[in-house]
């Protein structure tokens, strides 16, 4: 069954499955979709609870598009119809005049009838959605939106490591990025074990390669790094225990901890990061895992500000380029939800 979630989640009897059918229209340098790249023309729905979403948000500001790629975002929680705007006054977003995303995508597709899912890109104009390919949506942010990319922007998915990072992303999403759901949505003991040592296995050939190097593909951050990166900020929040993946917190691995941190501490990257709206959504609307809906008052983030040491690695965050500013004032995430804050 397909619901409203992240990802297209579903249980079955035994090994968990994901829904992997996108909405595959691009929006392209040269509109070869039908969807040229145009300032303005589209608005970026996604969700901070959202690991998948969490990835546009950070190439969006590493990119520097804001200005020509509006950002729309749905609260933590949603029922089995649809995200919803209920952060934004009425709960209707103010430029798309939606109160659920689904009518975006019922306006393109009626009747459609698979999972309405984050990150989306609406067209302004119409209403309609374009595209919830979350996959390709941000290598076409770095590859089909230059024109529009910030002075000093990092080369995200640089055509000479393009075949390494998609190597590297293969594995981290079959058995990190989708391992932890394996995990937390097994329908049997003998998946759930198979998912727990697949996932495990990946994090310690992920702390190998990255025990050395500073970077997962390269001297800079790449692609690779923001798709791991938004599983690593959810481990101990929330997948450690919600989803059972309890062999080793992330701040019980030290190079991943260490990674992780240097990530985070990156501008552009951790302050996209809600914690309190990552909690909200796994531990609330989760219900067949957590019952109750309790969310949880842990674990204590001050740690994610503390010296992670990886400046004496080879390498740096931007290269020849520059971090990107400040985020604006509209989209910054609320001091209560941040470390130290």
């Amino acid at each position: 069954m397909s619901t409203a979630s992240e990802s297209g989640t579903y249980v079955e009897p035994g090994e968990f499955k994901r829904d992997t059918t996108y909405i595959t229209t691009r929006i392209t340098a040269d509109g070869r979709d039908g969807y040229p790249v145009e300032a303005g023309r589209y608005r970026l729905i996604a969700a901070r609870a959202c690991p998948w979403a969490n990835r546009t948000l950070i190439v969006r500001r590493l990119l520097g598009l804001e200005d020509v790629l509006s950002l729309g975002l749905c609260g933590p929680t949603h029922d089995k119809r649809s995200w919803t705007f209920d952060l934004d006054p009425g709960g209707v977003d103010p430029m798309l005049g939606i109160a659920f995303l689904r009518d975006a995508y019922l306006k393109r597709f009626p009747g459609y009838p698979r999972g309405i899912t984050v990150p989306a890109l609406v067209e302004v104009s119409t209403g309609q959605v374009v595209t919830n390919d979350f996959a390709q949506m941000t290598l076409d942010f770095a590859t089909e939106w230059t024109r529009f990319h910030r002075p000093g922007a990092p080369r995200l998915y640089p055509e000479p490591l393009r075949a390494e990072i998609d190597a590297v992303n293969r594995r981290v999403y079959t058995e990190v990025n989708n391992g932890v759901y394996r995990c937390g949505f097994a329908g049997s003991q003998d998946a759930y074990d198979a998912a727990y040592d697949r996932l495990f296995t990946a994090l310690d050939w992920l702390s190998d390669r990255l025990a050395t190097r500073r970077y997962l593909v390269g001297d800079t951050i790449t692609e690779a790094d923001v798709r791991l990166f938004t599983t690593l900020v959810r481990f101990d929040p929330v997948y450690h225990g919600h989803f059972k993946c309890n062999r080793s917190k992330l701040t019980e691995l030290p190079v991943l901890w260490a990674y992780a941190r240097d990530l985070f501490q990156t501008p552009g990257i951790g302050d996209t990061i809600d914690f309190t709206q990552i909690k909200q959504h796994y531990y609330v609307v989760h219900a067949d895992i957590n019952p109750t809906r309790i969310v949880p008052k842990g674990p204590d983030l001050s740690a994610w500000l503390t010296p992670h040491g990886r400046e004496a690695l080879p390498g740096t965050p931007f290269g020849d380029g520059t971090p990107p500013p400040p985020p604006r004032e509209t989209e910054r995430v609320p001091a209560k939800s941040t470390p130290g804050k």
